[in-house]
C-alpha cells in the first residue's frame, strides 16, 4: 500500500508530479522575492507618514473618513477583533497558497491564468511601495487608530530582525490584502457551482477590505488601490494568455474538465 501511494497520488495529480514542483518553485520563488524586496524597498519614514496624512485629507474631503469609527465600532467585540487579526495574518500566506493549490488541483484549466495575474500583482505591488512609500493607520495613534493586531498578538515585525528583512513596515498602497482577494475570489465565482459558495467568494474582498481597516492596516483607499491593482493585472494577464492560450487563458468550469493536450503541459 505504501509502495503505491506515490503513484496513487501522482495518477490524481493534474500534469504529475514534475509540473506540480514547477509551480511550487515557481511560486515559491516569486512570493520570495517579492518579500525580500518589498523589505529592500523599505522607504523613508518621513515621506511615508506624509502620505498618510495625504490619504486621509482625501478621504476627509470626499467624506469617507471613517476607519477610526469602523474600528472603534468593531473594538466592542474582543471575539470579532481576535478573528480579524488571524484572518489579515493569514489571508495573504496561509490562505492564499491554500487556495492556490486548490485552483492547481480542482480547477487545472485555469491555474495558470491566475498564477499569472498573482505574479503581475506582485510586480505592481512592489512598484507602489517603491514609489508611493505610506505608513498604515496603525502607525497614527494620534489619530485614534489602534495597532490590534500587536495587542492580539503581543508581537511586532518592527521589533523582529528577521521579519524585517521581509516586511516593509510602510507597505500600505496599495492594499495586496485586497487585490490578492479580488484576483482569488473573482476565480472562484467563475469556478464553483455551489450558489452559497459563489456568494461567499463575491463577497471576500469586501470582507478582507474589512479586516484590513478595523485591524488599522489599511485605509479604505488603500483598498481601492488594491481593487485597481487586481484589474491591472487580470488585463495583463489576458494579454499574455494570447501567447499560449492553451495554457495561459481562463478556462470557465465546463472547459476546465477538458483534459491537457501534451504540448500545453510542456509549455505550461
Amino acid at each position: 500500500m505504501l509502495r503505491r501511494l506515490p503513484a496513487e497520488i501522482e495518477r490524481r495529480l493534474p500534469k504529475g508530479w514534475t509540473d506540480l514542483l514547477r509551480q511550487v518553485s515557481l511560486f515559491g520563488g516569486a512570493y520570495l522575492a517579492y518579500r525580500l524586496v518589498e523589505g529592500a524597498v523599505d522607504g523613508n519614514s518621513a515621506p511615508a507618514f506624509a502620505h498618510a496624512r495625504e490619504l486621509i485629507s482625501i478621504e476627509r474631503t470626499l467624506h469617507i473618513f471613517v476607519e477610526t469609527n469602523v474600528q472603534s465600532w468593531a473594538s466592542g467585540s474582543h471575539l470579532l477583533m481576535v478573528l480579524a487579526t488571524y484572518l489579515y495574518i493569514n489571508a495573504q500566506t496561509t490562505i492564499l497558497i491554500a487556495l492556490l493549490l486548490y485552483l492547481y488541483l480542482a480547477h487545472n484549466g485555469s491555474f495558470y491564468f491566475v498564477r499569472n495575474m498573482v505574479f503581475v500583482a506582485m510586480a505592481l505591488g512592489l512598484i507602489g511601495y517603491a514609489f508611493y512609500p505610506t505608513a498604515p493607520p496603525r502607525f497614527l495613534p494620534n489619530w485614534g487608530f489602534v495597532d490590534t493586531v500587536s495587542q492580539v498578538t503581543n508581537t511586532s515585525p518592527q521589533n523582529n530582525d528577521i521579519m524585517k528583512v521581509f516586511i516593509n513596515p510602510y507597505a500600505a498602497v496599495p492594499s495586496m490584502h485586497v487585490a490578492f482577494a479580488a484576483m482569488i475570489g473573482w476565480t472562484l465565482v467563475r469556478l464553483v457551482k455551489s450558489k452559497i459558495a459563489r456568494v461567499w467568494w463575491a463577497l471576500w474582498p469586501l470582507l478582507i477590505a474589512f479586516v484590513t481597516v478595523i485591524t488599522a492596516n489599511h485605509f479604505l483607499l488603500d483598498a481601492v488601490f488594491g481593487l485597481m491593482t487586481a484589474a491591472i493585472a487580470a488585463a495583463v494577464a489576458r494579454r499574455l494568455a494570447r501567447i499560449r492560450p492553451h495554457v495561459w487563458a481562463f478556462q470557465p468550469a465546463a472547459q476546465a474538465l477538458t483534459p491537457p493536450s501534451t504540448a500545453s503541459v510542456a509549455i505550461s
